[in-house]
């Protein structure tokens, strides 16, 4: 295993150098691509290398230990070296089984995320601003764009839908595991009475196609309308058929976008949200049927389910697919998922190395 990873780490530190060399000129886009594509790869063969390297390490330390216990003037502090290996060894191992996992090959994508509202009226649509906003700061902590590619504001100043395209390295690895039902529970600011309210979200996030045409699209099997833009955009909205809908007549699929004035910049927008889209409803297909042939993971993709409650009046955060109360809902609400995302990141991890060995036996 060993040298075969070596040997691939030698032959991308070669191409890297070259790649380097060819970052100007008209095809520096493609080849910073590939450079960005080999450094990845690069840094993940050498943390399995250099974790595997010290893995022997402390396995020698042991049997080197072992060896000491022999002499009994040498066995006590034989036994306090053959304990600290035998844990530097296990913690390798481990981290070794984790790294060594089938990758996600979308972990590195960028992301579509939709929130909707769902039951609670305005309620809901101002809760959807709020999510909107956490994930805005999450990614604003992370250095990552985002540009919203399409909403529909409620009256109150929410949302009762909006797509936001969120762009940086490993934006889904890091997001996958927030589609599903979002609850909330606080008093709005409506309510007279001071009475709580129950309301929802659901929210999905999507890998991002790399581009329309990696998803085969026929276009006989799409229709497309236009019509002029609702809400804030003075005359332009009155006079411009700007707006496009796109149905996706196999599926019922449909994506619309008439955020920009440009009629052919909401058409490519509509068509890159029905192309990740449809990738998605791919994805979830296949996960549906491996889940028949073994216990389904978490990020499933479900969205009836309802994966997480903010309760305001308690300061808490709950997800109840891990079971995790946090006590920082403010902060939480102000981006910091750190915790949560990490906590759901190191349960999926865990189920997948169980299911790995329940295979093996």
């Amino acid at each position: 295993m060993k040298a075969s990873m070596q040997a691939r780490l030698e032959q991308l530190e070669r191409r890297l150098a070259e790649v380097n060399l060819l970052l100007s000129g008209e095809d520096a886009a493609r080849d910073l691509d590939a450079f960005r594509r080999a450094s990845r790869e690069h840094a993940e063969l050498a943390q399995v290398v250099d974790c595997y390297e010290a893995w022997k390490r402390a396995i020698a330390d042991l049997r080197t230990a072992e060896q000491m216990r022999s002499e009994p003037a040498m066995r006590e502090f034989a036994d306090e070296e053959a304990s600290a290996a035998a844990a530097r060894a296990a913690e390798q191992e481990a981290l070794l089984q984790r790294l060594l996992l089938p990758k996600d090959p979308n972990d590195e994508r960028s992301v579509l995320l939709e929130i909707r509202a769902g039951t609670g009226g305005d309620e809901s649509a101002l809760f959807a601003g709020a999510l909107l906003r956490m994930y805005l700061r999450f990614a604003e902590r992370r250095g990552w764009r985002t540009e919203i590619v399409s909403s529909s504001e409620s009256e109150l100043g929410g949302y009762k839908e909006v797509i936001v395209r969120i762009d940086g390295d490993g934006a889904w690895s890091q997001l996958k595991f927030e589609s599903g039902g979002h609850r909330v529970q606080r008093v709005p600011e409506t309510e007279a009475q001071g009475r709580i309210h129950t309301s929802a979200c659901t929210v999905a996030v999507m890998p991002e196609a790399e581009e329309v045409g990696e998803i085969d699209i026929d276009p006989d099997e799409i229709r497309i309308d236009v019509f002029r833009a609702s809400g804030a955009g003075g005359q332009h909205v009155n006079r411009t058929e700007s707006a496009v809908r796109i149905t996706h007549l196999p599926t019922g699929m449909v994506a619309e976008c008439q955020d920009d004035r440009s009629q052919h910049r909401n058409r490519d927008r509509a068509m890159q949200v029905l192309a990740t889209r449809l990738k998605d409803h791919r994805m979830r297909e296949a996960q549906a049927r491996e889940a028949a042939q073994r216990k389904s993971l978490i990020g499933s993709g479900d969205r009836s389910e309802r994966i997480r409650t903010y309760n305001f009046p308690q300061g808490r955060v709950t997800d109840h697919r891990i079971n995790l109360t946090l006590y920082k809902l403010q902060q939480v609400m102000d981006g910091d998922l750190d915790e949560m995302i990490a906590a759901l990141s190191a349960e999926h991890q865990a189920r997948l190395v169980a299911e790995l060995g329940e295979g093996v036996q």
